[in-house]
């Protein structure tokens, strides 16, 4: 019961990620960068895809998905491409989430240096709140970003 939540709650903030690309007008804005800003909104995209394809889709599920973290940052695609990757990984986290019963929560989650989030330790369910955590840091940046850059 619990992972179906948090499936609905990645999935809800990934079409709400989809939404805000669909906004950018015109659409390369959004790549561009400047001043202090040095990632651009398709970048934190592909970044927050490729993360969560990776600590969920991956090391939860064994999609055999890898991660180029470098290309996440470097990369500039379509815009159809973007939506086409936030489909991919809304797929791969809901599909992997349904499928992991609840008590496999309290369990140790180790393809994460727990000392980055100030822990000695952590559960598979305070790295999923923490990725939830993330993804949305990122998506109000490329929201904040898609408006400066109009």
């Amino acid at each position: 019961m619990i992972t179906i939540a948090v499936a609905g709650i990645f999935e809800r903030e990934l079409n709400k990620l989809a939404e805000e690309i669909k906004l950018y007008n015109p659409e390369e804005n959004i790549w561009k960068v400047k001043g202090d800003i040095k990632n651009s909104g398709g970048n934190l995209c592909l970044h927050i895809c490729g993360n969560l394809q990776h600590f969920i889709g991956n090391v939860l599920g064994n999609t055999g998905y890898v991660r180029n973290r470098d290309k996440e940052f470097a990369d500039k695609v379509p815009v159809s491409e973007l939506l086409k990757e936030i489909e991919e990984t809304k797929k791969a986290v809901v599909k992997t989430l349904e499928v992991i019963p609840d008590d496999e929560l309290d369990k140790e989650y180790t393809a994460f240096p727990a000392h980055l989030l100030g822990k000695e330790q952590i559960t598979k369910f305070y790295f999923l709140a923490h990725l939830i955590a993330h993804m949305d840091y990122h998506i109000g940046q490329i929201n904040y970003h898609r408006r400066l850059m109009s």
